[in-house]
């Protein structure tokens, strides 16, 4: 009894995107499992897949689930109040919405009146809000110190030539995001919208990384927003759900020769165009290794659904028969990536996919598109652990490019230095990620009392 009056309250309230949701879940489950007791807050449709997780670990018995309400629109239905299946030209509008339901937080925030809360990028009313009632807050970063400290060295100083690290850098067309105005198209965005959320954090920021991968990246970042930065460790999630369902491809997979086949899948928010699918059978079928290609398509209410069959070049499946499986939706990631036999993964190179990657000791086919995508393909070939495929001037990839880079992660040499550089990375993030995450416990039990 002593021990659950002791335990502080911490509110955990991440971004909507999936992307950031179950880093955050995944960082919630080890401070409740260090006598802190969680309340976790999302959308509805968020906190579905949630409950799945929770139930099949009961351990986790000290994470309470807090719905947001998120104003629903004609535009913006409640099933998507989540990045999973939303349509890119809609990430505008979720981000919209999602400021609109500060007043629902603000409620959930009054009703709990936690200890402490752990907030995202997206929302500087949070700490704003807890500052006002004396209640500590800290940011958690959920994308690498790699690309935070390259972009927020550009908000620093207005340019990237200072920036310490040539090996980290974007090409012409991938700095289009740099110029796009979203802040000011953000309804009730201030001056703290973005990187003021660093500025706002209760003498620590947290970041999803590990010191013996990123470390000097997360040193730069200190000095930038002159805050401490403490790393989480990886946080992969491993969930159980839905593995049933597609144990063929698990079966199938075990059937391959060691480090024989290559996993291709760009993440839950990222949509390839028809033209781009085109490029990628091509490439596959040029470089001739087995393969698990899962393909995703962004389809708005009034769209006719496309078929596999209607996005494929017509006869792909049947020439690839035997070595290559194509699914449509959700794969078991991480099942995939920790079996023996997979012997690279084609990436779009969010973090997520990437640290799942690195955790598991698969090297990475770099196949960016956005954001902070191509510093962490680039981090990725500095760390040897990994190859880009190399896009035109337009920024896109062409199947014969592909097919090279595939052919010097799988040749014989190659690979084995590749394989054996992610195997000596995983090792060393595996060693720290428990140290890691008691000192993340440490810090924040330090501001919890700091405030009683």
């Amino acid at each position: 009894m002593e021990k659950e009056q002791a335990k502080f309250r911490i509110l955990v309230f991440p971004y909507l995107a999936y992307s950031h949701v179950y880093p955050y879940f995944e960082l919630s489950k080890k401070l409740s499992n260090r006598n802190f007791h969680i309340y976790f807050c999302s959308s509805a449709i968020n906190l579905e897949s949630i409950k799945k997780t929770l139930q099949e670990s009961p351990e986790d018995s000290s994470i309470e689930l807090v719905e947001l309400h998120v104003p629903p629109s004609p535009q913006l239905p409640p099933d998507l109040h989540s990045t999973k299946n939303l349509p890119p030209d809609m990430t505008l509008t979720l981000v919209q919405a999602f400021q609109m339901s500060s007043s629902s937080f603000s409620v959930i925030f009054n009703n709990l009146k936690p200890d402490l809360v752990i907030y995202d990028f997206f929302q500087p009313w949070v700490p704003k809000l807890a500052a006002s009632q004396g209640i500590p807050s800290v940011y958690f970063a959920t994308s690498g110190a790699a690309p935070f400290s390259y972009f927020h060295h550009l908000y620093t100083h207005g340019s990237i030539s200072t920036f310490p690290f040539q090996e980290i850098y974007l090409l012409d067309h991938e700095k289009v995001d740099l110029k796009a105005p979203v802040k000011l198209e953000i309804k009730d965005a201030d001056q703290d919208f973005g990187f003021g959320v660093f500025k706002l954090s209760s003498e620590i920021v947290l970041i999803k990384g590990c010191k013996g991968f990123d470390g000097k990246y997360m040193d730069h970042l200190s000095v930038l927003c002159q805050k401490e930065i403490v790393p989480t460790g990886l946080l992969v999630h491993d969930s159980k759900e839905n593995i049933e369902e597609n144990s063929d491809i698990l079966q199938w997979l075990s059937r391959k020769e060691r480090f024989s086949t290559l996993f291709i899948c760009f993440g839950s928010e990222h949509f390839l165009s028809k033209d781009q699918i085109h490029e990628i059978s091509k490439g596959l079928e040029l470089c001739n290794v087995n393969f698990i290609w899962v393909v995703k398509f962004s389809v708005s209410v009034e769209d006719k659904r496309v078929t596999l069959e209607e996005a494929l070049p017509r006869g792909f499946l049947e020439r690839v028969n035997g070595r290559g499986i194509v699914v449509e939706g959700w794969v078991p990631q991480a099942k995939i990536l920790s079996n023996p036999n997979t012997g690279a993964f084609a990436s779009h190179c969010g973090w997520s996919s990437v640290t799942e990657s690195l955790y598991y000791s698969v090297p990475v086919i770099a196949m960016p598109h956005r954001y902070d995508q191509p510093i962490n393909a680039r981090l990725v070939v500095e760390a040897g652990v990994g190859v880009e495929v190399v896009k035109g001037q337009d920024g896109l990839f062409t199947g014969e490019e592909m097919s090279k880079a595939i052919g010097i992660v799988f040749a014989e040499r190659s690979g084995e230095e590749m394989r054996i550089k992610a195997r000596k990375l995983s090792e060393k993030i595996k060693e720290e990620e428990e140290q890691e995450v008691d000192e993340v416990a440490k810090k924040i039990l330090r501001l919890c009392l700091k405030n009683k």
